[in-house]
């Protein structure tokens, strides 16, 4: 059993952060209304069960998830937590930004207050996210920043170079932060970042994970060189992992049937062996030594226990090697290791 309460320390930074931890954007609607008490009952539970690394962003509920999340931690000691949130994203009155409306141009947050995310990686963006971060936390700082997701908007690696990540390093000089990052599900941007910058930390969403591993090949071993931590992220691939049928999305847009088959193929083999597919999924990226964390959500306490008991549930070393032998992973991935 793997446990999700323990902490792997970030050498780099000195970070200590629990092998699983609470990615809020469910909790700024995401997909579905969520109230201030399901909010608050959610974090509650989270920090019952030992988790004390918390994500969240602007863009999660349009500064909705940061509110909720920054008013359940402010009254917990500073130094017993683990928070990190995002830059790239200033909220704004005016209409919605296409990035924010899913096919059917809904909004993909519901419930919350419809203000535009307007895209801006320049130096003083950064700093003025932040600080606007930090209002809506009622916080006074934050440990990680992430420079979220720079390639939805048609910007180049060398503009969020000479824009954001100056602002996150003079930032961490100024001990502002402690460790700063990026985080997207486009693996190659992500390498691009790791070789050009000095970055702690990356959020690698969707990229590595039990379906798919574009970030084995040359991402990983890079961040074990360079000394930068994995944050696992989008480990259910947008829900696909969660429930391979049709209808199922991946990439928060309907999936497409080769996937569905694929993951159709993981859960067979996980039944043989007794296991539910979301326990493999959940567990997986724990298997390589750089990553530190694997971040999932959850808009109830309901669904937090369920991300725990998956998180702790045995898995059997054969499993993995059939799905290895079926060709469902690779010889060369890293499985994870069993705990006493």
């Amino acid at each position: 059993m793997i446990k999700a309460t323990r902490t792997r320390l970030h050498g780099k930074t000195g970070l200590e952060l629990t092998r699983l931890g609470l990615g809020t954007a469910p909790l700024g609607g995401l997909f579905a209304p969520v109230s201030e008490g399901e909010a608050r009952a959610t974090l509650e539970a989270a920090w019952q069960a030992g988790l004390r690394y918390f994500d969240t962003a602007p863009q999660y509920g349009n500064g909705v998830a940061e509110q909720r999340t920054g008013a359940f931690l402010q009254d917990k000691p500073r130094t017993d937590f683990v928070l990190s949130t995002k830059v790239g994203r200033l909220l704004r009155p005016g209409p919605l930004h296409k990035s924010q409306l899913d096919p059917q141009g809904e909004p993909f947050f519901k419930g919350v207050p419809q203000l535009a995310q307007v895209y801006d990686y320049s130096y003083r963006g950064t700093m003025v996210s932040l600080e606007e971060s930090l209002q809506r936390l009622g916080l006074s700082r934050v440990d990680i920043l992430y420079i979220h997701d720079p390639d939805a908007d048609n910007r180049t690696v060398s503009e969020v170079m000479q824009g954001a990540y100056r602002a996150l390093v003079e930032l961490r000089q100024q001990e502002v932060v402690r460790a700063i990052g990026a985080g997207m599900n486009h693996t190659d941007w992500l390498l691009e970042f790791a070789r050009a910058g000095d970055f702690d930390l990356l959020l690698v969403a969707g990229r590595y994970t039990l379906l798919e591993q574009g970030a084995l090949c040359e991402l990983l071993p890079l961040c074990l060189q360079k000394g930068i931590g994995v944050v696992a992220g989008g480990v259910y691939n947008s829900g696909l992992l969660a429930r391979p049928a049709p209808g199922a999305t991946y990439n928060y847009t309907a999936a497409p049937p080769e996937l569905i088959m694929r993951a159709q193929a993981l859960q067979k083999v996980c039944q043989r062996h007794g296991v539910p597919l979301k326990a493999a999924a959940i567990q997986f990226p724990l298997g390589h030594p750089a990553v530190v964390s694997v971040l999932t959500g959850a808009r109830s306490g309901q669904e937090l226990e369920e991300n725990l008991q998956m998180f702790e549930t045995p898995l059997p070393a054969s499993l993995w090697e059939d799905l290895i032998a079926e060709g469902l992973l690779g010889q060369d991935v890293p499985i994870p290791v069993q705990e006493a």
